[in-house]
């Protein structure tokens, strides 16, 4: 009874973790936004940091802003934290329906540090995001005049003192905001002395007839503007015209040369039982030869079938519109927790897979398919945090997160990745192979190097690249910029073109490498679906150094280092698709001929 309490007890507390975790995902309810006249309004200054550089963010009075006399941190979510957002009250009110003009927030005597630590940040092209009434607001914190000045040494730095807010309301509820920075109120900070600053807001006030449920669509429809829609629509066009080709390849093809082989093989098989074969039923003996490192390529498939399974609930969720703009968090968050909830599928996929090849250190196997993924992600978290908290910025999580993380990891990944691997294990699955295979391994012959390894995986990672390099710029330039990407449901198309692709130019590699009779193809299989991750990694340097102006050893690690991590998981789960299509091809064509 003891034990049975003991148990209700850690699920009851599992299951309040995860919804409060799950909670942010689900949109506010309308009523907590109702104002009456003079009512107070939530405005929080959230974070600042160089424009160009997204991931390195300090918190707002990092800077030496005019602090409020009540300053209060507001309580966040996971995601929010892990999405770098520090939340504190503003030093600005903006009451609702109260109009303001050119009020005083303070008037400080700047130090020369500070004027020094203003500079700095200006001439960096330091910005300012706040949320008022849970929308986003970001201004420029000042300007570098640079005009009619060759030489860096003579260029103008200023700070902005007079910030306007301009209010858009419908009734009792606020609909839009806008802020304007004053170009005519300007604090010289261009030398190193002290510096009067009388910093000031104005507070404008305007009805509109936009109702209060459309108030995000201005948002979103950045990314929905013509002539982005026609760059996404040529996209998809492209990538249409890759997989059209590529399937009449194959149709016209592998299906003549197939059907070719399985009359040859039929005419070989009544003409002379002695004839010596060739092709690739010469070594059908040796195809379904376990691969080497089973362990390794169970546990491989596992983090990809559970990867996958995490790719299609969060566009499941990002298609019925959980991931609508500012949804701080919410991406974070779903990740979190989905992989959580995930991580049975890894353990059943590769316990199932790896007991099918006759292996029997299953525990190991699940402990490898636990540490694939995550171990290399934990290294460079730890790397990386390391970074964040040299450089005080808001990337680096508090103590707090980390332990709550690592609880989600104690309590909820690693008992489903148990139970799963337990469920796989007495699945009793077993490997359906059509022919038997022979005692002792055939010798490979010598091939051209054109079909080693390495250009093999070149050839295969192109073509499912081409058709999806168009859509890479807009999701670079949303993860690591400040575009807005909404349009999920073109996102989605790519990615099943991307499958598509995957899965065909595999199949069509592995008919050539078994006709040259090389047997090898299970984990030549994988690596050529995975060697997409690895031209996504190659198209890093080329945004990084060709259509971004990131700059500084925290940025420059801090995108290296995470793209490295989702580079390596799209690797595994494309890898996966390409050696699940390719088994069911290779027991196709086995099984449509006569095996000795």
């Amino acid at each position: 009874m003891a034990s049975s309490s003991k148990s209700s007890i850690v699920a009851m507390a599992v299951s309040l973790l995860l919804v409060s975790l799950m909670a942010p995902l689900v949109r506010s309810d309308a009523s907590d936004h109702r104002y009456k006249p003079r009512d107070a309004v939530p405005l929080y200054a959230n974070k600042v940091g160089p424009f160009h550089n997204p991931s390195e963010t300090y918190r707002y009075f990092d800077l030496p802003f005019c602090p409020p006399q009540d300053l209060k941190e507001k309580k966040e979510a996971l995601g929010e934290v892990l999405n770098g957002d520090r939340l504190v009250s503003a030093p600005y009110k903006l009451d609702f329906l109260v109009e303001r003009e050119s009020e005083q927030v303070c008037k400080k005597t700047l130090s020369r540090e500070e004027v020094e630590q203003f500079r700095k940040a200006v001439s960096k092209d330091y910005y300012f995001q706040m949320y008022y009434d849970d929308l986003p607001i970001w201004g420029f914190i000042g300007k570098v005049d640079k005009e009619g000045k060759a030489d860096p040494s003579e260029y103008k730095y200023y700070l902005y003192k007079l910030i306007h807010f301009d209010v858009l309301y419908n009734k009792d509820r606020v609909i839009e905001i806008n802020v304007r920075t004053d170009p005519n109120a300007l604090v010289d900070l261009t030398e190193d002395k002290t510096v009067e600053a009388e910093f000031m807001y104005t507070v404008r006030w305007k009805e509109t007839a936009i109702p209060f449920d459309k108030r995000m669509d201005k948002y979103s429809q950045t990314s929905s503007l013509p002539h982005h829609l026609e760059i996404h629509w040529f996209s998809i066009i492209n990538s249409c015209v890759t997989v059209l080709l590529l399937t009449g390849f194959l149709a016209t093809i592998l299906m003549r040369v197939l059907k070719n082989d399985f009359v040859k093989y039929a005419h070989d098989e009544e003409a002379a039982d002695d004839q010596e074969e060739t092709g690739w039923k010469y070594i059908h003996g040796d195809v379904f030869r376990y691969p080497k490192n089973k362990s390794l390529f169970a546990a491989a498939l596992g983090s990809g079938t559970q990867l996958f399974a995490l790719t299609i609930f969060i566009f499941i969720l990002a298609l019925v519109g959980v991931f609508y703009p500012y949804n701080r968090g919410a991406l974070f968050t779903a990740l979190v927790v989905i992989y959580a909830l995930t991580s049975g599928i890894a353990g059943y996929t590769a316990t199932s897979f790896y007991c099918q090849l006759e292996g029997s250190n299953w525990v190991r196997n699940l402990l490898l398919t636990g540490c694939l993924f995550c171990g290399p992600l934990f290294l460079t978290f730890c790397f990386l945090n390391t970074v964040a908290i040299v450089y005080t910025a808001t990337a680096a999580l508090p103590f707090g997160t980390i332990v709550v993380i690592v609880l989600i990891w104690g309590l909820v990944t690693s008992p489903l990745l148990v139970l799963g691997g337990i469920a796989g294990k007495n699945s009793k699955a077993e490997f359906q192979a059509p022919c038997r295979t022979t005692k002792y391994p055939r010798e490979i012959p010598p091939l051209p190097w054109y079909r080693g390894t390495l250009p093999q995986m070149a050839m295969a990672g192109f073509l499912p690249f081409s058709a999806i390099y168009i859509e890479l710029y807009y999701i670079f330039a949303s993860v690591w910029g400040h575009r807005i990407y909404t349009i999920y449901s073109i996102l989605f198309i790519v990615f099943i073109i991307l499958l598509i692709v995957t899965a065909f130019i595999t199949v069509a590699l592995t008919y050539f490498q078994l006709a040259a009779e090389d047997h090898e193809w299970w984990w030549r299989s994988f690596l050529c679906g995975g060697s997409t991750g690895l031209f996504i990694y190659g198209y890093c340097l080329y945004y990084y150094c060709a259509r971004s102006d990131m700059s500084g050893f925290m940025q420059t690690s801090f995108f290296f280092g995470y793209m490295a991590c989702i580079c390596y998981g799209f690797f595994l789960m494309l890898g996966t698709v390409g050696f699940r299509a390719s088994l069911l091809f290779v027991r196709h064509i086995y099984r449509s001929i006569k095996c000795e």
